[in-house]
């Protein structure tokens, strides 16, 4: 039977790629921002498009801190994807204005020192070994769209879940392209619009659920 998979609905954006894209990779997705739908599902995912300050009062808004809190309380899957990677860690620094996030992860989210932005484009990303997401796509190049990134991640044991496995990759400097932290996994760049990698990983993350 395909695992549910809940798309929460708090109007980060165009996500019908993403339902799409999940549907291929073998889940029974939903778009919606009811709670009690969003915390039943098997996994919920976390989009996110623009601002890191307009993610977060959008999300906080339609109560998915709250969700995102129970269910990892509970050990349910949550994935987010871009900014939705983003705004698990502890604070967000755009355009001169500094937002809390979700605190997750401990650490701040800046703008990349690279000679060109937004990073849009093809990219290969370094994959640690025990990866689940990037089973058979270590090689692979992911899509990229965005100036800001996690440049550093420090997180180690002590906390409920295992030792979080960070995947990097580079423009300008290393940032953080992805991390597995026990039900709690997230990319930076878009598997949806990543071709048949992308959809590899989707389909790692339903089978996982």
């Amino acid at each position: 039977m395909a695992k549910k998979v809940v798309v929460f609905d708090y109007g980060s954006g165009n996500v019908h790629s993403a339902l799409k894209a999940l549907e291929h990779a073998g889940a029974s997705v939903t778009l919606t921002k009811d709670r009690a739908r969003a915390l039943d599902a098997e996994g919920l995912v976390v989009p996110g498009v623009g601002a890191f300050e307009a993610v977060m009062t959008a999300l906080v808004e339609a109560g998915g801190d709250q969700i995102i809190d129970s269910r990892l309380a509970g050990g349910k899957a949550v994935l987010g994807i871009c900014v939705g990677l983003q705004v698990m860690f502890d604070t967000g620094t755009e355009h001169g204005v500094t937002t809390a996030g979700l605190g997750q992860w401990p650490g701040v989210v800046d703008k990349l020192d690279a000679p060109q932005l937004p990073h849009m484009g093809w990219n290969t990303v370094e994959a640690p070994e025990g990866s689940v997401l990037f089973q058979g796509v270590e090689g692979e190049r992911f899509y990229f769209v965005h100036s800001y990134a996690a440049t550093q991640f420090e997180l180690t044991g002590g906390g409920p879940f295992a030792e979080p496995l960070v995947t990097w990759s580079e423009h300008g400097e290393r940032f953080v392209a992805a991390v597995e932290n026990g039900p709690l996994a997230a990319t930076q760049f878009h598997p949806e619009k990543s071709g048949p990698a992308g959809l590899r990983v989707l389909a790692n993350w339903v089978d996982s659920l």
